[in-house]
């Protein structure tokens, strides 16, 4: 693995370093907020580039179980926030389009201004299945014959003297 855990008990602090490399910065800054309620949360960078993560307790001194349990909890964490960071970046795209239909819709309806310059004169898209159909059109009274399935005849005009 990439990263170490040492507890330093003589400082009462879970010090680790983590390879920037295996975890963005914002995965790091993710799971460090995670933290933040219940010990103090210290970000550094060592010579070699990798990032030095210190947590101590807030109050008074913690156990060495305590300390190593946090550690654990924060490398969990680290890895929960890098697989969100990564989900994100591959449905960025998505993400946005989603926004800015949630935007667009909550402008409300066109007015009267924006309908005038709207270009109706596009060919309506195609409806192979009839899904487009008004109501009246697909529910519309049948003569007796087409509802029989025969061909209707028209009946013969009256003629006039």
């Amino acid at each position: 693995m990439n990263h170490t855990i040492t507890t330093q008990l003589s400082n009462g602090t879970a010090t680790f370093s983590v390879d920037p490399s295996l975890y963005p910065l914002d995965a790091l800054y993710g799971a460090a907020y995670i933290f933040i309620d219940r010990c103090f949360v210290f970000l550094d960078k060592d010579e070699a580039g990798r990032v030095v993560v210190s947590l101590s307790p807030k109050k008074g001194p913690a156990d060495e179980p305590t300390l190593q349990s946090w550690a654990g909890e924060f490398g969990n964490e680290l890895l929960s926030c890098a697989w969100r960071h990564q989900i994100s970046a591959q449905n960025r795209q998505v993400l946005e389009q989603v926004t800015s239909l949630a935007l667009a819709g909550a402008m409300g309806p066109p007015s009267l201004d924006d309908l005038s310059n709207f270009d109706f004169s596009s060919q309506p898209l195609e409806d192979p299945l009839g899904i487009a159909m008004s109501w009246e059109e697909k529910y519309k009274k049948k003569t007796p014959a087409a509802a029989a399935g025969t061909p209707a005849v028209a009946a013969p005009e009256a003629v006039k003297p």
